[in-house]
């Protein structure tokens, strides 16, 4: 793929060499091994989320008074506590960082797979990371029936609804920790069992009560958290508890994620200090570009009619919580395309290789995703399946180009195709104006585009063919750069 002229460079060799042979894996094998390069990454992430977690541990020894700050101290020790996975080496972190507005931090993955291993590292899952900033101001998921649509959630799909803990990011942290693509655990009382055995279990039990972790675990819970997920089909909770216990496990689970909400909803991850912000608040003035940029956006570019920047009663959140389906090609280079044979464990992550589609939204109302749904499916939404194919929730342009430097490359739309804010612009502008792509064709990104992944319920009213110039394009790209926190700090 050639990207638009932005200043960013993606390696030719990444996809080649991070990821997928053409020809059919063989069984057992399912992805080629990560590259040099990607590996580098990998670790440099980890040893910030190690120094993140020690920096974080210190704060134990004068805990603050105040239960509210306690919650999200908790939290932030659980985000990037790797010992929460199954092989202890992968943190909530891994795919939130914070030097990139709390979504993926590995460059060389972003330029190619778009998608993140898993605890378990030859296992991708079928879409890129989230930001997690932001993520707790999102209502719990309803039907509007004035617009006959479902708002709110957290998740590409929804699936973390908030509608049993009144909080979709609270539901959303319930999802990694089993998903056999990302954190791995074949239980949810394993989470409960590891954070019992970690420094901050004292804190836990001061806020939550010394319930939390008075658990008869079995002999063999070491051996059980230590084996990777899914559990066997006739054993869906391996973790063998009394009925109480299991009871706990699932209320102390539960702690466990509102806590990590809790950090998440924090003025640490969700700040509202971008230069928009200080615009707002008559503290600084955008430029000319910057202004055309934004005038762009609320006119002709249509951006707005999506992602809201406010109205009565709304604070400026660059989303309106829904779902659509822009027409996003499919990224060739996902691994989870070759996850279609049994791993080293017998797992299959993908049953429909290739063919795999996604189906977002409607997927998840049919019962998608079993393995890591938070959230139950309310059985009066099934009746919405089929409206909702191959949609996707609208996410928020709050730090959509936060970067730690000008040449990481970030990955946009659900499954990472898109690799520069330019270029998601110009698609918007232009998916119905350009050809489509010829297979390998040179002009990818620029002179054509490739056909969506899926034209089920495809948004054709808002986007395709906006009559944008290029000059409207750099303005819009302009613009949504001052969505970025950290402004008022570093002026």
């Amino acid at each position: 793929m050639r990207l638009l002229h932005t200043g960013l460079a993606v390696s030719a060799g990444i996809g080649a060499a991070v990821f997928l042979a053409a020809a059919t894996p063989p069984a057992h094998e399912s992805v080629a091994p990560l590259s040099p390069a990607a590996l580098a990454e990998i670790a440099r992430v980890e040893a910030e989320i190690d120094r993140i977690e020690a920096d974080t541990l210190k704060r134990l020894s004068s805990v603050p008074d105040n239960q509210v700050q306690q919650i999200e101290l908790l939290g932030k020790l659980m985000l990037f506590d790797k010992e929460l996975s199954v092989n202890r080496n992968e943190a909530c972190a891994f795919c939130h960082m914070p030097e990139t507005g709390f979504t993926g931090p590995i460059s060389e993955l972003n330029g190619s797979t778009g998608s993140y291993p898993g605890s378990v590292r030859t296992r991708f899952s079928e879409r890129k990371p989230q930001t997690h900033t932001y993520a707790p101001l999102a209502p719990v998921l309803h039907y509007n029936e004035a617009q006959g649509d479902l708002v709110g959630g957290n998740f590409w799909d929804m699936r973390a609804t908030g509608r049993r803990l009144g909080n979709p990011a609270a539901e959303q942290a319930e999802g990694p920790p089993i998903n056999p693509t990302e954190m791995g655990l074949p239980d949810i009382a394993c989470s409960v069992y590891r954070a019992s055995q970690r420094p901050y279990r004292r804190l836990f039990e001061a806020v939550w009560g010394a319930q939390a972790f008075a658990i008869d675990w079995p002999v063999n819970a070491e051996d059980v958290c230590n084996t990777p997920g899914p559990p066997a089909p006739g054993d869906p909770a391996p973790m063998h508890l009394s009925p109480v216990d299991r009871g706990r496990a699932a209320t102390t689970f539960d702690q466990m994620a509102q806590s990590i909400a809790g950090y998440e909803a924090s003025h640490e991850v969700t700040a509202f200090t971008s230069k928009y912000d200080a615009v707002l608040a008559g503290k600084a003035q955008f430029t000319a570009q910057e202004q055309q940029g934004y005038e762009v956006f609320r006119g002709k570019g249509r951006c707005n009619e999506c992602h809201r920047d406010g109205g009565p009663g709304e604070e400026p959140l660059f989303t309106d919580f829904t779902a659509s389906n822009i027409g996003t090609p499919a990224n060739p280079q996902l691994p989870y395309y070759s996850e279609g044979l049994p791993d080293a464990r017998g797992y299959v992550a993908n049953k429909n290789g290739s063919s795999f589609v996604d189906g977002g939204v409607g997927a998840f109302l049919s019962g998608g995703h079993p393995l890591s749904q938070p959230s139950a499916v309310d059985a009066r939404w099934k009746a919405l399946s089929s409206d909702n194919r191959g949609r996707f929730r609208v996410p928020t342009l709050r730090n959509v180009d936060k970067r730690p430097s000008p040449d990481f490359v970030k990955a946009f739309g659900h499954n990472g195709y898109f690799k520069s804010l330019k270029q998601i612009v110009h698609f918007y502008n232009r998916r119905d104006v350009l050809p489509r792509c010829a297979p390998h064709d040179p002009r990818e990104g620029t002179g054509c585009w490739p056909a969506p992944e899926s034209t089920e319920n495809m948004n054709k009213s808002k986007t395709g063919n906006l009559g944008l110039t290029e000059q409207d394009e750099d303005a819009l790209v302009a613009f949504m750069q001052t969505l970025t926190d950290g402004y008022t700090q570093k002026n």
